[in-house]
């Protein structure tokens, strides 16, 4: 056992590099003069320490010292020890020194862990300030022994000192705060701003700094991976519980390891129903934090906005995570594969896709492919770039192949691309993005250059947040939901507005009641168009061209009776949208209103999520009240101009003629048929009585109803008659003052 004088010897050096570098007077006397010390700064004489200065505890030492050399310029640091705790006398001496003490500490080499060789501040620096444990009268108390504050180096000024990293601290009120900022996806600067305004502080004056963030953010996701996995797994599980109709799955390697998770919200199953035509699979992100692949499904809804579909991490990208992803969303959307999907150029991806939806158009995002242009072309063109660029969204939206095959070989000869890899590259792959390879193919306006901006913006929501891989599922729903009301906002604007007519022509009004702003802008385009197009009519439909032109035009085909319209340009197949052609076919044909048909319902003004859950509730209760809120908003929108109102009260007396039709419910009848069956006895004592009073209700209530109808009916029908009486007599009168 160490005796007592080894204990009072034990020196411990807090950082080891001091010990050959700092030399300090460890023999020094207590009775050392006060007037020997040389103050850098003019300070208080109350905050200075001196020899003989005594503090409770050698922790209150060490504070006071800290606030000190604050208010200097510079910070300290606890530099060694002499004694333990618990051994023998315990803590006897403290030593603090300036923070620049010591010299710069020689590493080791490690080939295997590489080298930050960050520079040093230590310059030899010999302020310091001891102080010894001393008891009295059965007392301890910690007393200052030495004292020096001549520094070698500049100090700081007050504005500088507060960089110092023993300065700068994150309080837990202010850590939970950043978790809590983290967890909504917002950057580290918005952070920053925030809690200055929070603290009422001037922009670069909180105790902390942007690096302290971002490093108090890293701490947190150095955790260990399968701890992360299970965590990520007990989150989903919790989501679940509380939503069950969230969907998620997963696979274990041979390890149980977390290997792949994919996961949808409800709402975003309900979206795919009707707007999972077309489809983008983005997997050209990663989760940055933690080198993780991530795959994400979205979509275009009826008013041009993306929307969710559902997410997948995988531990690798190869064919086989793909594969799984693919098959997984799949089951998610009940089976239904889409019509057409876009994506990024993965050759592991394409394989897949060939695989799990051997019946889906597979298709090269533009924009993905674009956004390699100044990376592959920018040195070798020069200023020659843009001219380049834009010669090449020429041929990108040209209509026929002849046009874009004799376009891009001039193309390539022009601009002397004809060695460039890439040019034969994107050449080669041409049916996958190029326009007139797709338009018999429908895109929901997806292969637009503009909807990346609003695609990407959605995604980088939840990219940028900065927490534990556990939370990124909430992370995602965060963005969904807050996607969904931005939407729901700007759809209530967009059907707010008043729409603008600019060719009155029967079929534009008709239009402008059943698709959304969004869609029929895009109608609109073509109507007007269309009046500068003539057509000839042949044996087999029409020939339509542009009036200026006497060659070309497109070859268009129409069945009235039938209400089947097509044109060789293929712009309804590939957007939904009616074309400039086959417009001025059905104006051409006395036609006033576009055929159903050709007004898809991923474009007409639809509540999603009430049409849904119309058709998905069992409760009654719950049926008649998105019942009554569909009417409401039929009343709000029909009350807007009269064209509406009239278009309205037409389709509405039609459903309620239809409605009148149907039969008493079946089930009130075979309940009274069965009850009678089951009590040939008891049915004459009033066991099925109940079951006959709704049964009798039902009759009074229709045929209160139809008598009502009825009445309306009569009541009109006199009014019909009373105006043609008075206009008979009118022109009776007219006629006799004549003569």
């Amino acid at each position: 056992m160490m005796s007592e004088e080894a204990a009072q010897m034990l020196v411990v050096y807090d950082d080891p590099s001091d010990q050959r570098s700092l030399s300090l007077d460890d023999t020094s006397s207590t009775e050392e003069s006060p007037d020997e010390t040389r103050l850098s700064l003019e300070t208080p004489n109350d905050a200075i320490p001196y020899i003989g200065q005594r503090f409770a505890t050698h922790d209150e030492g060490y504070e006071f010292y800290s606030e000190f050399a604050k208010r200097c310029g510079f910070s300290i640091r606890r530099h060694r020890t002499e004694g333990k705790d618990g051994v023998g006398k315990g803590l006897t001496r403290r030593y603090f020194v300036c923070h620049r003490a010591g010299n710069t500490p020689v590493k080791t080499s490690n080939e295997n862990k590489p080298q930050r060789n960050r520079k040093s501040s230590r310059c030899g620096c010999q302020a310091y300030m001891r102080i010894s444990k001393v008891t009295e009268l059965g007392a301890p108390e910690w007393r200052v022994t030495g004292f020096d504050n001549h520094h070698n180096h500049e100090l700081l000024e007050p504005n500088q000192v507060r960089f110092l990293p023993a300065y700068r601290t994150i309080s837990d009120t202010d850590k939970s705060r950043i978790l809590m900022f983290a967890k909504t996806g917002i950057s580290v600067q918005q952070m920053m701003r925030l809690m200055e305004l929070e603290k009422c502080v001037e922009p670069g004056y909180l105790p902390f700094t942007e690096k302290d963030v971002r490093n108090l953010l890293q701490s947190f996701r150095k955790l260990d991976p399968e701890d992360e996995s299970v965590d990520l797994l007990r989150m989903c599980r919790n989501i679940k519980e509380k939503d069950p109709n969230f969907k998620f799955e997963y696979t274990l390697d041979s390890d149980n390891r977390l290997e792949n998770i994919a996961w949808s919200y409800a709402s975003s199953i309900q979206s795919y129903e009707i707007f999972g035509d077309a489809v983008v699979f983005d997997t050209t992100h990663r989760l940055t934090a933690f080198d993780l692949p991530l795959g994400i499904w979205v979509g275009m809804n009826n008013y041009g906005m993306p929307c969710f579909f559902g997410c997948v991490i995988s531990r690798e990208e190869n064919s086989r995570s793909l594969s799984w992803a693919l098959k997984t969303f799949l089951g998610f959307m009940n089976g239904k594969a889409p019509q057409t999907i876009l994506t990024d150029q993965n050759l592991c991806l394409k394989d897949a896709i060939a695989k799990e939806m051997p019946s889906t158009k597979h298709a090269l995002c533009i924009w993905m492919i674009v956004a390699k242009f100044p990376s592959w072309f920018n040195a070798v063109l020069g200023e020659r770039y843009n001219e380049w660029k834009a010669e090449f969204y020429r041929l990108y939206n040209l209509e026929s192949i002849e046009d874009f095959e004799l376009g891009w070989r001039d193309m390539v000869n022009i601009f002397g691309l004809l060695t460039s890899r890439h040019v034969a590259n994107l050449y080669a792959l041409r049916n996958l993005w190029a326009l007139p390879y797709l338009r018999s193919h429908f895109f929901a306006g997806m292969t637009a250059a503009g909807l990346s901006k609003s695609i990407n913006a959605f995604i980088q929501r939840f990219l940028s947040a900065q927490t534990r891989l556990a939370h990124f599922v909430e992370q995602v729903a965060v963005a969904v939901d807050f996607k969904d009301q931005a939407a729901e906002q700007q759809t209530m604007q967009q059907n707010l507005q008043n729409i603008s007519l600019k060719t009155g022509a029967p079929m534009e009004s008709h239009a402008a009641t059943v698709l959304t702003p969004y869609a029929f802008s895009k109608l609109q385009e073509q109507l007007v168009l269309a009046a500068h197009y003539a057509s000839f009519q042949l044996e087999d439909g029409f020939h339509v061209r542009h009036h200026t032109k006497h060659v070309g035009g497109r070859k268009v085909y129409w069945v009235p009776r039938e209400g089947i319209i097509s044109c060789s340009c293929n712009q309804f197949e590939f957007s939904g949208i009616l074309c400039r052609h086959a417009l001025r076919v059905l104006s051409t044909g006395n036609c006033f209103q576009i055929p159903e048909r050709y007004l898809p319902l991923r474009w007409r003004r639809i509540n999603t999520s009430s049409a849904k859950l119309l058709h998905s509730s069992n409760d009654h209760g719950e049926r008649i009240q998105l019942l009554q809120n569909m009417v409401s908003s039929l009343i709000t929108e029909s009350a807007k101009s009269k064209e509406r109102l009239d278009i309205a009260t037409e389709q509405v007396s039609i459903l309620l003629s239809r409605i009148r039709d149907q039969p008493v419910p079946p089930q009130i009848i075979e309940q009274f048929q069965k009850c009678h069956l089951d009590h040939p006895i008891a049915k004459f004592f009033g066991e099925c009585t109940g079951l006959k009073i709704k049964l009798d209700r039902c009759f009074r209530e229709e045929k209160a109803v139809k008598r009502k109808a009825n009445f309306e009916q009569s009541k009109k029908h006199k009014e019909r008659l009373q105006a043609l009486r008075k206009e008979a007599a009118e022109a009776s009168s007219k006629k006799s003052n004549f003569v």
